[in-house]
């Protein structure tokens, strides 16, 4: 029976993580989603019992809330559910070491920075997956979490986690009936406090004056091209016709940027034989007839070396060459060289193939990845040119979920986050909302606006405190065009990043430098 209810605990933890998710409405119970995990903690005996209730809670919560991999790789998407839920363990199996052997105190202390060490990894790493990143979860509804200005995602994941715990202590204190009253002080204002400022600072915000109104204005399209048909060279002069009709029937005298999305250009060519490629003269002719406006696109570009040049990243041509293939953002204005940055977050398992990994490269090949992988940036760019108004940051899909990484942008001097994406792998499934929902998160942290075009959508315009302004529709072709505001201040998350993650880092390397100095100080006694 006891087996039972555990199993019943585990589940009941997943199904709320996964209510709570967004694009749910019930965000709140992630406040209380982990105190099932804390009372197993409590109630198992066994760390390879409470592993397996971990996991069961991990993995229902990955595969309920990402379950839509799947519309673009089957076998990836299960090995990627499985994995994630597994390194998901790591931090609470270490949590249940360090309660069982150094007390509840330093056990919850462990949790807390043992969680944030991984979700730093996770963030940086060859095998990055922060789509599930607790912090994450308030990105339906931002005005929670206006304080992201200054500690980015981090600091959502921090305040769950101190929640949940002292959630737990609060039950615990009821059945005991010892302690309740001092447990709710110091809950109420671990709760309350983040929750007033995100709300003075939204109000606060809107009087500091940052933003820049302007006359001008960006037209961002969605051409709504099936992805799994656009790279077939046939059609590709019928879409890039599609495009430039649908960005002349929205463009007025006051554009100044039009956005295409990921890919839109995709006829791969070297990137310095670009402006000649026959298929991308309308492209050009297009923007020479409209010198005033800049038009920002995705395209699939190669670039050569040779093998003294080459880098790690670089396939070997049939002629003994090397070369890199780009995701790439392109700048296009008359007479001006094309500006290009490469997409620096690749998807792993599907645009790059970790090092540690190379020898299942043949594996990843048969569910639709890639062994050789594409090429990258080593950092983020920026597009600007003389008159017009907008400094863009080109972030490409997948890109837009990496706070600190969006972040380098605006210290670079962007003064307008340009997303532009194919969502359209995933169908029309949470995917698409949960990533449109992220670059909310990206708007905060920055205090800039998104503009962003998606291929299948959904296209949208976000202002600074990460409310959606406009939004085109999934599955609909169309074009957006709004008057975007600019804000060139920094904020001290832009300015210090990922300060949160790394303190935890820090605790969690002292935390087991600790335990390791108490296990040989009790072999030494021994």
């Amino acid at each position: 029976m006891k087996k039972l209810v555990n199993l019943g605990w585990s589940l009941f933890a997943g199904l709320m993580l996964y209510a709570a998710w967004p694009v749910s409405p019930l965000f709140f119970l992630v406040f209380i989603a982990f105190c099932p995990l804390l009372y197993l903690a409590e109630n198992c005996s066994k760390k390879s019992h409470f592993f397996w209730l971990v996991f069961l809670t991990l993995l229902t919560w990955n595969g309920s809330t990402t379950w839509w991999i799947w519309n673009s790789t089957d076998i990836g998407s299960i090995a990627a559910i499985i994995a994630n839920s597994l390194l998901m363990c790591i931090p609470w199996v270490g949590y249940f070491a360090m309660r069982k052997k150094m007390g509840k105190g330093l056990g919850y202390l462990s949790l807390i920075s043992f969680w944030m060490l991984f979700e730093y990894i996770h963030l940086n790493w060859q095998l990055s997956w922060p789509w599930l990143t607790i912090g994450n979860v308030f990105a339906s509804h931002p005005e929670w979490v206006q304080w992201y200005e200054y500690t980015g995602v981090s600091g959502g994941t921090l305040w769950v986690l101190l929640t949940n715990i002292l959630v737990w202590e609060m039950i615990l204190a009821i059945k005991q009936q010892a302690g309740f009253g001092r447990i709710v002080l110091k809950f109420l204002p671990i709760l309350l406090i983040p929750l007033a400022l995100s709300f003075y600072n939204l109000f606060y915000f809107i009087d500091k004056g940052f933003n820049k109104p302007l006359y001008k204005n960006v037209v961002m399209v969605q051409p709504n091209i099936d992805p799994y048909q656009k790279f077939d060279q046939s059609s590709a002069g019928e879409q890039i016709a599609k495009m430039i009709q649908l960005t002349e029937k929205q463009i007025d005298s006051n554009t100044v940027l039009v956005l295409w999305p990921e890919t839109a250009l995709s006829v791969a060519d070297w990137q310095n034989h670009v402006r000649e490629n026959l298929y991308y003269q309308p492209v050009f002719d297009f923007v020479n007839r409209h010198p005033n406006i800049a038009l920002l696109t995705g395209v699939e570009t190669f670039k050569a070396y040779t093998e003294n040049n080459a880098t790690a990243t670089a396939r070997k041509g049939e002629n003994g060459t090397y070369y890199d293939a780009f995701n790439a953002a392109v700048y296009i204005r008359p007479n001006e060289i094309l500006q290009f940055y490469n997409k620096s977050k690749l998807v792993p398992g599907v645009e790059s193939l970790p090092t540690f990994l190379n020898f299942l490269g043949p594996v990843f090949e048969q569910f639709g990845g890639t062994t050789g992988g594409y090429g990258r940036s080593n950092e983020a760019a920026v597009f600007a040119s003389k008159n017009i108004p907008y400094i863009a940051a080109p972030i490409i899909c997948y890109e837009s979920i990496y706070g600190e990484y969006v972040s380098t942008y605006a210290a670079k001097g962007a003064n307008l986050l340009a997303i532009i994406t194919n969502d359209g792998w995933w169908g029309n499934t949470p995917g698409h909302k949960q990533h449109l929902d992220y670059a909310r998160l990206r708007a905060i942290e920055t205090r800039r606006w998104v503009a962003r075009s998606a291929n299948t959508g959904i296209s949208a315009v976000i202002d600074d405190k990460g409310n959606i302004i406009q939004t085109l529709a999934w599955d609909k072709a169309g074009s957006l065009k709004y008057p975007i505001q600019i804000n060139e201040e920094l904020t001290f998350y832009t300015k210090h990043g990922d300060w949160l993650y790394k303190i935890a880092a820090l605790l969690a390397g002292l935390i087991l430098i600790y335990r390791i100095f108490l296990l040989l100080k009790d072999k030494k006694r021994a």
